[in-house]
């Protein structure tokens, strides 16, 4: 009589394709045309902050007592934009990622179908960050020019559970904030729309991110998850160190220099951070990625 057993690689990859199909099934069900969701006709109303203003990197310093109620939102709303801004540019390296990954693979394959659904859902998300972070008033933030070459190396060179490692840390990081931003009526109201349907859609992303994380490492030996959980780490210093680019305090009319001194030693922002990353960081341990070399980079991105 055959053997009905069924072997572990089959076991790995119907449990893939099931979590695939899921998604796809919640993708039908529940997504967003920010062309159409978005009020991007009514003119932008200054009374309203771009941001939560408890997430300004200004916010609990002694500069941002000295501002008023206009500055404060004037700096919140450019903010808000760089984030955007940085944003659109991890999910320009996601995408590649993701469609490199699936190069020639089975069409057929749930997943597959999946992973073209998810970039689909990114390149709508990056034209409503781009008109959401315009209609801010704002210029077009990118990172440092340094970061924009490791970027491109990092979408060219990382495989495997390092690609969507880095696409967890990004998104869980945008999540967060972004969750706080959308219930908040001080926030304007189109900025509360995209915030929404960000928070949405990339749900479904994180959760594809994880299973394909943790079906990569199944079979990753020590060194390889020594390198990767390092790989990991430095994208995300350097995803996180980007969100605010430190010309947002000149664009919103502040004295640049002290601001980006204060920025810089703010605690209170360092500890929302760290609040807020620590789900993150427990899947991270859970996945035994947060190795010593590791956590010096998420240390000094303050994620921990």
């Amino acid at each position: 009589m055959a053997s009905s057993t069924v072997r572990p690689e089959d076991q790995d990859r119907l449990a893939g394709e099931d979590v695939a199909r899921r998604l796809l099934d919640s993708a039908s069900k529940l997504s967003y045309d920010p062309a159409t969701e978005v009020d991007w006709d009514t003119p932008l109303d200054t009374a309203h902050h771009g941001a939560s203003p408890e997430w300004s990197t200004l916010y609990g310093t002694a500069y941002w007592q000295e501002l008023t109620d206009d500055q404060r939102k004037a700096l919140t709303r450019q903010e808000a934009a760089s984030v955007a801004s940085t944003g659109i540019w991890f999910e320009m390296i996601l995408q590649q990622m993701v469609l490199r990954d699936m190069y020639a693979k089975d069409p057929t394959d749930p997943r597959f179908q999946w992973a073209l659904t998810e970039v689909a859902d990114e390149c709508r998300h990056s034209i409503m960050f781009a008109r959401g972070a315009a209609k801010l008033g704002a210029p077009a933030y990118r990172p440092r020019r340094p970061v924009v070459e490791l970027g491109r190396a990092f979408k060219t060179l990382a495989f495997g559970e390092a690609a969507y490692a880095a696409i967890l840390v990004a998104e869980e990081v945008l999540d967060v904030m972004q969750r706080d931003w959308m219930r908040d009526e001080r926030v304007a109201p189109f900025v509360r729309t995209i915030n929404n349907i960000h928070v949405v859609e990339e749900s479904r992303h994180m959760k594809f991110a994880r299973d394909e994380t943790r079906r990569r490492l199944r079979t990753a030996g020590p060194l390889r998850r020594q390198i990767n959980s390092l790989v990991v780490a430095i994208a995300s210093y350097y995803i996180v160190t980007s969100m605010v680019n430190a010309d947002v305090y000149a664009n919103a009319g502040l004295d640049s220099a002290r601001a980006r001194a204060e920025a810089k030693t703010n605690e209170h922002h360092k500890s929302l951070m760290r609040s807020s990353c620590s789900g993150l960081m427990e899947f991270l341990a859970s996945a035994r990625l947060l190795t010593g070399p590791a956590l010096f980079f998420y240390k000094r991105a303050h994620l921990i």
